[in-house]
């Protein structure tokens, strides 16, 4: 029997044979080590009045809550928002931009529009559901659809010259994040609905959906087909939504954080 031999039969959990209790007799190692084992480890039990805060803090914020609805009801209220939101401003600015375009580029820019939507629509639903199995991620699939729509606006539309192309991009920038933040406080209602776990992924792509409604109702509204207008207005107003709420997300988590470490007992 050696050290080796004495780690071997430790390491199996089994009752020490005899010739284990000889060899630690004469090997200061094993000794030490058996020593160690068979101590009592010191058991730091919290005091009552830590366990009783430790309760309170736990039970302070338990309330009954209505289970989610199913998701297609979620579904639903996003689109019909989005879809409320858009035509509405549409009808109230002009349609000009269809006018213009040749029917293939409204039926592929549109398209890309309306599926880029519903890819967004069904990755917020999954969120607002712990648990929910997503198709693809949501930080990519809001990377993808951001390169997607960039890639189908530039193949539709080409470069031209453009008086005042600053002064331009800023009014439908504006026009844009207007009708994007006319559909966030609408989205903002039916995601409070869910329970969220990642408030700045959440954030960011209900942002981006709302931004879509922007550059949705430029596509529609805007008669300008210069592709460097509509890549930095209109798809812009998506991005800057995006980033928006991503931004709004983090705070809010940060901020629920703090709250919980206030909170937690010491």
């Amino acid at each position: 029997m050696n050290c080796h031999d004495v780690d071997r039969v430790l390491s199996k959990g089994a009752p020490l044979p005899l010739p284990v209790e000889e060899h630690a007799r004469s090997c200061n190692r094993c000794q030490q080590l058996l020593s160690t084992l068979n101590s009592p480890a010191p058991l730091d039990m919290p005091s009552p009045a830590a366990l009783r805060k430790i309760a309170e803090s736990l039970a302070d914020n338990l309330r009954p809550v209505r289970p989610l609805a199913p998701a297609r009801y979620f579904a639903g209220a996003f689109i019909g928002i989005f879809v409320s939101v858009v035509t509405l401003t549409v009808y109230r600015l002009g349609a000009f931009a269809i006018a213009v375009m040749t029917p293939l580029q409204t039926a592929a820019i549109l398209s890309t529009l309306a599926i880029s939507t519903g890819l967004l629509v069904y990755s917020l639903v999954s969120q607002m559901a712990p648990g929910s199995r997503h198709r693809f991620s949501p930080a990519l699939l809001a990377a993808g659809i951001t390169i997607s729509v960039a890639i189908v606006m530039a193949v539709l539309f080409q470069v031209q010259q453009e008086e005042n192309f600053w002064g331009n991009a800023w009014v439908c920038i504006r026009a844009g994040t207007l009708v994007g933040t006319l559909a966030a406080v609408p989205f903002w209602l039916v995601l409070r609905r869910g329970a969220m776990l990642s408030l700045p992924m959440t954030g960011a792509a209900a942002g981006l959906l709302s931004g879509l409604a922007g550059t949705s109702m430029l596509e529609m509204h805007c008669p300008n087909l210069n592709a460097w207008h509509i890549l930095l207005s209109h798809l812009g107003v998506a991005i800057l939504c995006a980033l928006a709420g991503l931004a709004i997300g983090l705070t809010a988590e940060m901020r629920g954080r703090r709250s919980i470490h206030r909170s937690s007992p010491v």
